[in-house]
């Protein structure tokens, strides 16, 4: 899948956004993608878990870990198309733990698939609490990457469609987006 076919799927399915919007980062957007519209469409699902599945399979991992809310539908497709095991972190006090009786092996090699990457700090987290499990990160997978591939995570990583859409802090913002209302779309 391309760049510009998974774009296509977004514009069709509602799933990109224009406007002014509070990224979960904290930067402020013009563009946000809401992924949820495009993975509510199972056959989406599908093809976007191929397309990612089709270029982590050479790493030959045993599970996919995914943050949630966002990264669970991907990350559950794509374990699911590379036939391993599927498991995710979830907040608890504002923080993701693994949590409901899930386990990581030492040495055991995970995946971890999560919807849209700004920053990182939700994938970053992630691979910590493998780690701190002693588990091996083989790589991360994304739908979105907003950076333009400028988000460094040590591991080989992947996405569908690589954007480097502008960010701004609250106190640098331009004028067009200062003058419209901001709204926060994503999950907290």
């Amino acid at each position: 899948m391309t760049n510009d076919e998974a774009l296509r799927l977004f514009r069709e399915t509602g799933a990109l956004l224009e406007g002014h919007f509070v990224l979960r980062s904290g930067l402020h957007s013009r563009q946000f993608f809401q992924c949820a519209l495009a993975l509510q469409q199972m056959p989406i699902v599908e093809r976007f878990g191929a397309a990612l599945a089709e270029k982590l399979r050479p790493l030959s991992a045993a599970t996919v870990i995914a943050p949630a809310m966002g990264g669970l539908v991907i990350g559950q497709e794509v374990a699911r198309q590379l036939g391993v095991r599927f498991i995710f972190v979830e907040k608890e006090e504002g923080k993701l733990v693994l949590r409901r009786g899930f386990k990581i092996a030492a040495g055991e090699r995970l995946l971890v698939v999560e919807d849209v990457v700004t920053k990182g700090g939700r994938v970053q987290e992630t691979m910590d609490i493998v780690r701190a499990h002693h588990g091996v990160v083989a790589g991360v997978a994304m739908v979105v990457d907003r950076s333009g591939g400028g988000v460094n995570l040590g591991v080989p990583t992947f996405s569908l469609i690589k954007l480097d859409v502008e960010t701004f802090p609250a106190d640098q913002l331009p004028p067009d987006l200062a003058a419209t209302p901001a709204t926060k779309p994503g999950s907290k």
